[in-house]
């Protein structure tokens, strides 16, 4: 399909730069085949029935972000290195900046003077040059260890939408992270997670609502604009995720009842979508999913999909024009935008309801 049948107007005042307080607050744009409906994320009990599912992804964001210096004999180069898949107790996939200036071979060095290790800045080598930007990083370190260097030296990751208008600070380690994050390994946050308090946990489980967790350890892909003019051209970067066996039961048993299966963001969708047979049951599963979903996918596990407003001519906003209709979703896009809906990763979210298959 042409990407620019995705595209929308979207006015810079719609993006947020800070999450609403509480994070409940937030307003919730309700799309099914009935219309639209202005309502707020603290009115999500009651949108839905006991026995519907929640599946949310416990993903935990990591300070993916490295700043640091390329070492060439006695030549240095400012790099910035972005984290975004983990391909070894060693190695991590990275997308460099700027990567023309970076060869196989090359040292990299972060948080110079810093306190990264006992044994001072983090250094890793670049095993392999890929496109885009991407290389493959093998770094001194390993395990545990290396997991806490990069905490050390790292920067949160903050989309560029954000980073372009403010530095990151003190509050985002707190923001960017969802209150029931567990397994660390993302580089971007779930964001339709964010809205998510604890007391709207007791509100969900007083209705009888069951919630599930599932883990997918979004990567910066996710960020990266679609270049190509044609969706069959572009290439998604791939995320590595869990279903329990647990979870998988727990879905199982709400679709064989005609209870409802509804995703907490395109993350949790993407994965049981990855991981689902073609009847739409699930078991225990893990690995790497690239799954890029356009209109003309046939879903087979979610009726729902709670999820933040998205960048136009994104991979997500075909996503979503796929669950629900693409006019559908550029109609609800234009009144979202009409009435004030705070956009992206720290805005607003919408509930939708999935389109009957044409």
């Amino acid at each position: 399909m042409r990407v620019d049948l995705f595209d929308f107007a979207l006015p810079a005042e719609r993006i947020a730069l800070r999450p609403a307080e509480p994070r409940d607050a937030a307003r919730l744009l309700v799309v099914d085949g009935d219309g639209l409906a202005d309502r707020g994320v603290r009115d999500l009990p009651e949108l839905l029935e006991p026995g519907d599912v929640l599946v949310f992804n416990d993903t935990r964001v990591i300070p993916a972000q490295l700043v640091g210096t390329r070492q060439r004999g006695d030549a240095r180069v400012a790099i910035e290195a972005t984290l975004h898949m983990r391909a070894g107790e060693d190695r991590w996939l990275a997308f460099l900046k700027p990567g023309r200036r970076v060869a196989a071979g090359d040292r990299l060095v972060f948080g110079e003077g810093g306190n990264a290790c006992l044994l001072g800045a983090l250094e890793a080598t670049v095993a392999e040059k890929r496109e885009g930007g991407e290389a493959l990083l093998v770094f001194d370190l390993s395990g545990p260890v290396l997991d806490e260097a990069i905490a050390a030296v790292g920067h949160v990751p903050l989309p560029p939408y954000i980073a372009a208008r403010r530095a990151e600070d003190a509050r985002d380690r707190d923001d960017y992270q969802t209150v029931y994050a567990r397994e660390e390994g993302a580089v971007a946050a779930p964001t339709a997670g964010l809205h998510f308090t604890p007391a709207l946990f007791e509100r969900l489980a007083a209705r009888g609502v069951v919630c599930v967790f599932v883990t997918l350890h979004v990567g910066a892909g996710t960020f990266l604009p679609v270049k190509a003019d044609d969706t069959a051209d572009h290439r998604m970067h791939a995320e590595r995720g869990q279903v329990s066996a647990e979870a998988a039961a727990a879905i199982n048993a709400a679709r064989a009842a005609g209870r409802r299966v509804v995703s907490v963001g395109t993350t949790s969708l993407r994965l049981l979508e990855s991981a689902a047979a073609e009847d739409g049951t699930l078991a225990a599963w893990s690995g790497a999913t690239d799954i890029f979903i356009v209109p003309g996918y046939r879903f087979r596990v979610v009726d729902g999909l709670m999820t933040n407003f998205h960048l136009p001519r994104s991979t997500l906003f075909m996503l979503v024009s796929a669950f629900s209709g693409r006019e559908r979703m550029l109609a609800a896009y234009r009144h979202a935008i009409a009435a004030g809906y705070r956009f992206y990763s720290y805005g607003d979210a919408s509930l939708l309801w999935r389109a009957a298959p044409a």
